[in-house]
């Protein structure tokens, strides 16, 4: 806990800034850590993955600290101010970048809430002068902390600084980069409406960060996914690239998009959480393309109750699949009747004849 305190110390100078009067706000503070309690006798030991848990988490948030610490510094290395700014007079920027509902569930932004409900705002968000409305701000970065102000009905820490359009996507995509906290899908379509607004492909990939292929792809998944029902997903963080890019292969047919306009609608997809949403969606469009590509040659069997047996696939090489969750040990048992049952077929061929 010294060498973080050390550090962030050290980012600072060890003291206020030449020209500027000591302030509480200058740097943040290292909280005070006491000493965890020893365990009582008959109490059991705490498992070691918990503790590496926690020790990761605490670095993570270290390193974080950090990161906010050296980011505010720069800005009042330039003559920037943080000034109180009614969240009311904020707009966001023109571009979207997140997919997020705000009745979705989203743990990280409550406890964000909280955060800054108990502590403060530590780090300011960066606006802009609005460019066609006066008196009001856009933001370049810090969306979620102008949501949370709000929440809270508080003033917004904020530095305003004139920005043109492609250095606000800029500020936007690296701060949003940096962090990490875009799913593969919000980065997409980020990188989709930046084109929409005429801003260069080059400027798009600085922005986010991008290689021309990784740019490519997000590109072909924005555009493949109507952005309504992206929108009904969310931003599906466990989802990754792959399956987003198999969901858009599903979209290349339209029967897809009207399987997910109803499924969209359901109570269940949205009352479900943004990845289990996803999986619904890719589960149903997935069994719709293995019936249309086994030509509708599949059908399912089942018992006098109604109950699943197994498929059955006909063509040039007939297919038998069971499911064993289903029925345990039934294959195996029609493998030991399949003798008997050949007889029977011929024996009924025979007479037929």
């Amino acid at each position: 806990m010294s060498k973080r305190k050390d550090h962030l110390k050290a980012l600072f100078g060890g003291g206020p800034m030449e020209g500027e009067a000591p302030s509480p706000q200058a740097a943040p503070r290292a909280p005070e850590v006491k000493s965890a309690p020893k365990p009582a006798a008959n109490e059991a030991p705490r498992s070691a993955s918990g503790a590496v848990k926690a020790m990761g988490l605490s670095l993570s948030s270290m390193t974080r600290e950090v990161e906010d610490a050296r980011a505010l510094k720069e800005s009042l290395a330039k003559g920037e101010r943080v000034i109180p700014v009614d969240p009311g007079l904020i707009d966001p920027s023109f571009v979207r970048d997140r997919l997020s509902r705000e009745d979705d569930g989203d743990e990280d932004f409550a406890a964000l809430v909280e955060s800054v409900r108990e502590s403060g705002q530590q780090v300011p968000v960066l606006l802009r002068p609005h460019p066609t409305a006066a008196g009001r701000f856009q933001v370049a970065y810090g969306h979620r902390r102008v949501r949370a102000a709000a929440r809270l009905k508080q003033p917004v820490q904020a530095i305003v600084r004139t920005l043109s359009d492609d250095e606000l996507v800029l500020a936007q995509g690296k701060e949003n980069t940096e962090r990490r906290n875009l799913s593969f899908i919000e980065r997409a379509f980020f990188a989709a409406a930046l084109i929409r607004h005429g801003f260069e492909r080059g400027v798009v990939q600085r922005a986010l960060s991008l290689h021309k292929a990784e740019m490519t792809r997000l590109l072909q998944v924005a555009d493949a996914i109507p952005a309504q029902i992206a929108s009904a997903i969310g931003p599906a963080p466990k989802a990754g690239r792959p399956r987003w890019m198999a969901l858009a292969e599903f979209f290349k047919r339209d029967a897809a998009i009207v399987i997910a306009q109803d499924l969209i609608h359901t109570d269940d997809f949205k009352d479900a959480e943004s990845d289990v949403r996803f999986r619904m969606l890719h589960e149903r469009l997935a069994r719709r393309s293995a019936k249309k590509a086994d030509g509708g040659k599949s059908r399912a069997i089942a018992d006098t109750n109604g109950r699943p047996l197994a498929k059955i696939t006909l063509g040039a090489k007939p297919r038998l699949d069971f499911d064993e969750a289903a029925r345990p040990g039934f294959a195996g048992f029609l493998a030991d009747l399949l003798p008997e049952l050949a007889e029977r077929f011929d024996k009924d061929r025979a007479s037929d004849a």
